[in-house]
């Protein structure tokens, strides 16, 4: 059995990879505070920009050789103030504070949902964290915390500047479901593709190649209008997990392991 256990990280704090952490946190902390100064793309922005850090770090550590326990821990801790607190505050500012317009019953319900996804953020980066060398790398066991925080910030942004028409109070209804299906889906049962390869056998490559031909339409679909482009991206992929769970049942597929 002590064969299967992954070796055990350093203790070793190490400046490269916990800058881009460092980074990751001040993007989400900076999207808190552009939020309660009502600079909303601006905010949706330094989340995406937190998002980037955090694909680097790991990566980063990985590359030098400069994985470690504090990193990991420090890392998680940044996550959950970058694609947890963030994007729950910046939502309620933007749009879920209007409720209490509606009602006082409407405005608890409006910070109650931005709690609830803050929440669910953090269950769902606990839970990842106690899966680590557990489950099959090909998914995520319910939606990543950076992906809800990209469709919750996607949203924010694709609106925020009023070149559609609607404004966050206009769209309170809309933004109060948004933020608690992405709550949901974070601590959901429910298998997202995670884009990290990991088949075997004689298809192992197709699933890299995809990745690749997807990001390829991705990138052109930014060009044209990124904010949009990102909402739609969003809504796909979240959408994608339910979809492949209804088809896997309608089809009585055995579940993956």
């Amino acid at each position: 059995m002590d064969e299967m256990r992954p070796p055990p990280r350093s203790r070793t704090i190490y400046l490269l990879p916990n800058l881009f952490t460092t980074a990751g946190l001040f993007s989400g902390f900076y999207a808190i505070i552009a939020a309660a100064n009502g600079q909303f793309v601006q905010a949706a922005m330094a989340v995406f920009v937190a998002a980037v850090m955090d694909g680097l770090d790991g990566r980063v550590a990985r590359l030098t050789n400069t994985s470690s326990e504090f990193g990991v821990q420090y890392d998680s801790l940044a996550d959950l103030v970058s694609f947890g607190m963030a994007p729950a505050l910046v939502m309620y500012h933007w749009s879920l504070s209007a409720l209490k317009y509606d009602s006082n019953v409407m405005g608890r319900v409006g910070w109650s949902a931005a709690f609830l996804y803050a929440a669910c953020a953090a269950l769902r980066l606990a839970r990842f964290n106690t899966q680590v060398g557990v489950v099959d790398k090909r998914w995520f066991i319910g939606l990543a915390s950076p992906a809800a925080a990209g469709l919750m910030m996607s949203f924010v942004w694709a609106f925020a500047d009023d070149s559609l028409g609607f404004d966050g109070e206009q769209l309170r209804y809309v933004a109060l479901a948004v933020t608690v299906v992405s709550a949901l889906l974070m601590v959901s049962r429910i298998r997202f593709w995670s884009f990290k390869g990991g088949a075997r056998g004689p298809r192992a490559d197709r699933v890299p190649f995809l990745a690749l031909a997807i990001a390829t339409v991705v990138i052109a679909l930014l060009v044209i209008d990124l904010a949009r482009s990102l909402l739609v991206i969003g809504v796909l992929y979240a959408l994608s997990g339910p979809l492949m769970w209804l088809w896997r049942r309608w089809r009585r597929v055995p579940e993956l392991p």
